[in-house]
């Protein structure tokens, strides 16, 4: 997979208000990139800039060495000429068209005779699973069936590029389970670049090969999912992958964080630094603790709420923190809002590194 050489090669560009989108985006052919970001991120923005459903105020979209849109040289092509094919989140099938139908209709604004259409369609259809549905309209068809036939009308127009806009979101979990292995296997098979826009970690982790985070129209972190979620760089990406993140000032194995606060880390670096720790690494007491734990801090308990088996815990103090406890822990401690506790992290449970680059 060449990434000196992609088959998207965009600087997306799109003025909205007071919100500019100014994301540049590479995606090669055959890969899969995540694009992740909270609401308001601009997400769905730059999906609608790449479709063609909302034009560019700057910068350019170039697909295959073709521009699509290019404001600087009044370039433009329309969204039913452009070879992209779109997953919207709620699918948006015809209601009064069977799945064949509208699968077919990819190919036929493409220019493609009705019998043709039909063909490809039924084609589709079959490698998706759904050949004994063809004749079903969306309404006869549950919530996974009909993510996989707006899948098939996509794919059938044979896109270069794919753009897939929180495609599992609508699904039950049981569904969005198997349907999420499903659109692995067919985004796998893709030979052109695909863009997913998802809010879900699990998503992105399980269907992209690379991820590009997006906060307030910008991108702040990418990379291969090892690297993002081994070092976070922002406070979002670091809930996104369940980890306590604080910037602050390196000194060989010392890091000054929040309030004042200095951690004992196990990694040694010096200068502008984040440090990271699971939630599952902060131990409560009652009481401050002796022996072992080297980082340990006055904190008062904010909130308690189930997390999977444990209870999260929400911790204000110098630093603001995460720790995931046992129910028989939050019993035995009696934690409840307004508490004071003490917190401890041991050293070998942290990991440090620079924050430039």
């Amino acid at each position: 997979m060449r990434l000196d050489a992609p088959l998207l090669d965009a600087h997306l560009v799109v003025d909205r208000g007071a919100f500019r989108l100014d994301v540049p985006l590479r995606v090669a052919a055959g890969e899969v990139v995540a694009l992740l970001g909270p609401n308001g991120a601009g997400k769905t923005t730059a999906l609608r800039a790449l479709a063609g459903l909302h034009p560019l105020t700057a910068g350019h979209v170039t697909l295959a060495g073709v521009d699509l849109d290019r404001p600087a040289r009044r370039a433009w092509v329309p969204t039913e000429r452009r070879p992209v094919g779109v997953v919207f989140q709620d699918y948006l099938l015809f209601p009064h068209l069977t799945a064949l139908e509208n699968v077919a209709f990819g190919p036929r604004r493409h220019g493609v005779d009705r019998r043709t259409a039909r063909e490809t369609a039924r084609s589709w259809l079959t490698r998706v699973g759904l050949a004994e549905h063809a004749h079903r309209r969306p309404r006869q068809l549950s919530g996974g069936q009909a993510q996989r036939v707006a899948l098939a009308r996509a794919l059938a127009v044979a896109p270069s590029l794919l753009l897939l806009d929180e495609p599992l979101a609508a699904l039950d979990a049981r569904t969005r389970l198997d349907t999420r292995a499903e659109l692995h296997r067919h985004l796998g098979a893709h030979p052109g670049a695909a863009l997913l826009v998802t809010h879900d970690p699990l998503d992105a982790l399980v269907l992209a090969d690379r991820l590009v985070i997006v906060e307030a129209g910008r991108v702040v972190q990418e990379g291969d999912a090892a690297t993002v979620t081994a070092r976070p760089r922002t406070e979002y990406v670091a809930r996104l992958v369940g980890l306590n993140l604080h910037r602050g000032r390196a000194d060989g194995h010392t890091v000054r964080v929040g309030d004042g606060l200095a951690l004992t880390v196990a990694d040694r670096l010096d200068g502008d630094a984040f440090v990271a720790f699971r939630p599952s690494a902060v131990a409560l007491h009652p009481t401050r603790p002796e022996g072992s734990p080297r980082n340990t801090w006055p904190a008062t308990v904010a909130g308690v709420q189930r997390h999977g088996d444990n209870l999260r815990v929400q911790l204000d103090g110098p630093i603001t923190v995460a720790a995931d406890v046992t129910p028989a822990a939050v019993a035995q401690l009696h934690l409840t809002p307004g508490q004071r506790v003490w917190a401890a992290v041991k050293a070998a449970e942290t990991h440090a590194y620079p924050a430039a680059g």
